[in-house]
């Protein structure tokens, strides 16, 4: 196992540009136009919300812990990145993911208890056979080249809650915007150390204006929390460059807003004095409040009723 993520397979193997995603993607399409068009399918967003929500109940069933909950989605991501949607069963899938990071993260469970919560979701495409998560489970692991080491932001949230005076809310609210990103293509394009600082970021630009934490930011607050993550990175890049600080947010006559942005500016003086790449907090930013965004046009009920279409319609939950 690679304690270093620096020399890890994630880092040299599964780590993307957009425009290298986006060509990985085209691909698929291509090969596979006859079955996107006869079983379209909601923006790729929008079914990976419903995946997680799938693996979530899955996992409560389970009483599965998050590290392997979050291994999971990164499975997910890394096997959809080379195989389309439609030639697979998502619910076999989501399950033998589950059941082989499990396994990685220590925290086997045996295969029959898989199944059979699996089944008590999906009884319609779970069958009984055991077989059957064996041999997906070897389709994952053969696209993912054997390829299995995750490293995740939470271990960089935990070590940095000291140096950086996280209070329990922050933490709290920063782990879910890391939840939250596993549902964008972010575990796919930086590292896991960004991710964690753009939650922090925005666990301190947020929290005052959250009714709770965890809860996911509405249009509004999530463009005012783009505007002040921005400002924020925005000073912490001058200071980095020598120049003066661009002006902060300062609209606010409240307590709490003045504190916020006191919290927020000395999150950047500690970034300015870092060698963390902000131009990609920067990107990783606007893609978990573009998601939150989206996040509002998500509708289930036919994201499952499309999914469930071309499962049935081809067969895959024999």
């Amino acid at each position: 196992m690679s304690a270093n993520y620096w020399e890890s397979t994630q880092r040299r193997h599964w780590l993307f540009t957009k425009e290298q995603l986006a060509s990985m993607r085209q691909k698929l399409e291509d090969e596979n136009a006859d079955l996107i068009r006869m079983f379209p399918l909601p923006q790729a967003r929008h079914l990976a919300i419903y995946f997680n929500q799938q693996l979530l109940r899955l996992g409560k069933r389970l009483s599965i812990r998050q590290q392997p909950m979050a291994t999971a989605q990164v499975y997910l991501k890394r096997f959809y990145s080379r195989v389309e949607i439609r030639r697979t069963n998502p619910y076999l899938v989501i399950t033998t993911a589950l059941y082989l990071a499990c396994k990685m993260e220590e925290a086997p469970q045996h295969i029959r208890l898989i199944v059979t919560e699996a089944r008590q979701l999906w009884q319609e495409f779970i069958g009984l056979e055991t077989s059957k998560i064996g041999e997906c489970e070897f389709y994952l692991i053969s696209e993912m080249s054997s390829q299995l080491i995750i490293h995740q932001p939470y271990r960089t949230l935990s070590s940095l809650r000291g140096e950086l005076a996280l209070v329990d809310e922050d933490v709290q609210l920063a782990r879910s915007v890391i939840n939250d990103h596993y549902m964008t293509d972010l575990p796919l394009l930086c590292a896991p150390h960004i991710i964690a600082l753009v939650a922090v970021l925005l666990a301190l630009v947020l929290r005052p204006n959250s009714s709770a934490p965890g809860q996911t930011a509405s249009g509004s607050s999530a463009a005012a929390g783009l505007a002040a993550a921005q400002a924020a990175l925005g000073q912490a890049q001058a200071r980095a460059n020598g120049l003066p600080d661009p002006p902060m947010l300062s609209d606010s006559k409240e307590k709490q807003q003045e504190a916020r942005i006191t919290r927020v500016q000395h999150f950047a003086a500690w970034l300015a004095e870092s060698t963390v790449d902000i131009a990609a907090m920067v990107d990783a930013t606007q893609e978990i409040i573009s998601f939150y965004e989206c996040h509002e046009q998500y509708n289930d009920k036919l994201t499952r009723e499309q999914i469930n279409r071309f499962v049935k319609a081809r067969g895959l939950d024999k």
